[in-house]
């Protein structure tokens, strides 16, 4: 049983909480509703497709023939990354940079996986996607941004706990879903910010939660590459980088042999930040809808193409790969996606309608 003074502590920390981190939760909810599209507004606006229908084949194209085409393309330019992508198993993605350790891409291409031909370039940093993803990620201020949406996205679950304490000694003489329509505007708007809150809170603390986790992802990823993969490539340190990498495919070959069951979600090149300065790292996910979720790292030898060393990811790195799908709700096709909007569009009501009854209160006591 709460005592008076411990409700009032709750309710002072569910208030100061949730008027911290509300305009920017509005802002996460807003721009994360497109996101939850961001596929079909991609093909909407034609910045992707999908592959020509072919008939039913099981060829693949060799991959070092499409790399090549990929570096005909930007010849000054480095392949960091091969990627997968499991919903399109007909195309391959190959990610240019200036270099094969530089931050930012310089282009991303798309290949049909069965014949080899270029497709098209994935756009980037252009279009309103890419500010609203942007605002999404880090308000355009960086690691430093992202961080702080992590700070307010701890607010957020401290508001939703606070206020689930709350609701039992605040609802004790209402039924559940009771909202007062005959009495004032204020009331009325508070009962529905308690049944819309008590409604989405699980939905609402997972994503909060998992958003948490995700702002995390740049140091969580840095202690991987200082630590395991570090661990992975100490014995070849003291050997020269490679000067002519191998075949690509013939390394995807002995990757498979490795992981039969695993599909490749992506490959990192040689000097890149996932891979060592001899090596390709190739990451195989699982093809249940858990281990899909989850990577394996798999070292290969840049110029023999035989596959070294494979080793499980560690939890903290397995929480982030989880914590992914749950935060966006795409794992389960577009009625998922659709139930995660309305979900989000449920959870813009209530973090509208708490910063109404916080301004009527405080226009109360002016």
């Amino acid at each position: 049983m709460l005592t008076r003074s411990s409700i009032k502590s709750w309710y002072l920390v569910h208030k100061w909480t949730s008027l911290i981190c509300t305009a920017f939760m509005l802002l996460l909810c807003l721009t994360g509703l497109p996101l939850i599209f961001s596929d079909e507004i991609d093909r909407a606006l034609g910045y992707s497709m999908a592959p020509p229908d072919l008939p039913e084949t099981a060829k693949r194209a060799d991959l070092d023939a499409i790399i090549s085409a990929a570096k005909t393309r930007r010849p000054g330019d480095a392949v960091q990354f091969i990627v997968a992508d499991p919903d399109e198993p007909d195309l391959w993605f190959v990610r240019m940079a200036e270099s094969v350790a530089a931050a930012k891409p310089s282009a991303f291409y798309a290949f049909d996986a069965r014949t080899g031909d270029y497709l098209y370039q994935y756009p980037l940093d252009q279009g309103v996607m890419n500010i609203v993803l942007r605002l999404h990620v880090d308000m355009f201020a960086g690691l430093w941004g992202t961080l702080f949406l992590g700070l307010m996205g701890l607010l957020l679950v401290a508001s939703l706990v606070s206020g689930v304490v709350l609701y039992g000694p605040f609802m004790r003489k209402l039924a559940f879903g009771t909202v007062r329509r005959e009495q004032s505007a204020r009331l009325k708007w508070l009962d529905l910010h308690n049944l819309l809150g008590i409604a989405t809170l699980v939905w609402f603390l997972v994503v909060g939660a998992t958003g948490v986790i995700n702002t995390l992802a740049t140091p969580i990823f840095g202690q991987w590459q200082s630590g395991e993969l570090a661990e992975m490539i100490a014995p070849y340190r003291t050997m020269p980088p490679v000067q002519e990498l191998g075949s690509v495919q013939k390394a995807l070959d002995a990757v498979r042999t490795v992981a039969p069951d695993m599909s490749l979600s992506f490959m990192a090149f040689p000097g890149n930040g996932f891979a060592g300065p001899r090596h390709f790292v190739a990451f195989m996910q699982g093809n249940s809808p858990l281990t899909s979720k989850l990577l394996k790292p798999v070292l290969i030898d840049a110029q023999t193409g035989l596959a070294i060393e494979t080793r499980e990811l560690p939890w903290y790195v397995t929480a982030l790969l989880i914590s992914k799908p749950l935060h966006f709700g795409d794992y389960g096709g577009l009625p998922l996606k659709i139930i995660w909007a309305l979900l989000d569009l449920l959870s813009i009501a209530v973090l509208g309608s708490g910063l109404y009854l916080w301004l009527k209160k405080t226009q109360c006591i002016n």
